[in-house]
């Protein structure tokens, strides 16, 4: 089985800017790109506010557990259900998780298997 694995960056602002630039102008000409795809933060710090200790556990959570609703996630991890659904609506928000709705519920999903943090020097 191949492993799935989604890139999680840090990138300064005026780096992710200038590369978004440099990519816009080969497009112009006519050339090809090289899709690149990942989660870019700009600093060390807004990583640690996004991927905070208990969104990584609803994470490992729906990984391993595959809960079918919010509110099994919320069970399985010993949160309250509001709170679960912030973090899961967050996660969704910025592509770590996909929320499938079915039946009057939302089953939260994850596609991948590991996650590789890049950090540029």
């Amino acid at each position: 089985m191949k492993v799935k694995r989604i890139k999680i960056g840090i990138k300064e602002l005026k780096t992710a800017l200038d590369e978004f630039v440099k990519t816009g102008k080969a497009v112009e000409r006519g050339e090809k790109v090289k899709k690149e795809t990942g989660l870019y933060f700009t600093s060390f710090e807004a990583f640690r506010k996004a991927l905070t200790p208990k969104r990584l556990e609803l994470l490992h959570i729906i990984k391993t557990k595959k809960p079918s609703s919010i509110n099994e996630l919320a069970r399985l991890s010993k949160r309250d259900i509001k709170n679960v659904a912030d973090d899961v609506k967050y996660l969704d928000h910025i592509g770590l998780i996909e929320k499938r709705e079915s039946d009057k519920k939302t089953t939260p999903v994850i596609s991948y298997d590991k996650i590789a943090l890049e950090i540029a020097v």
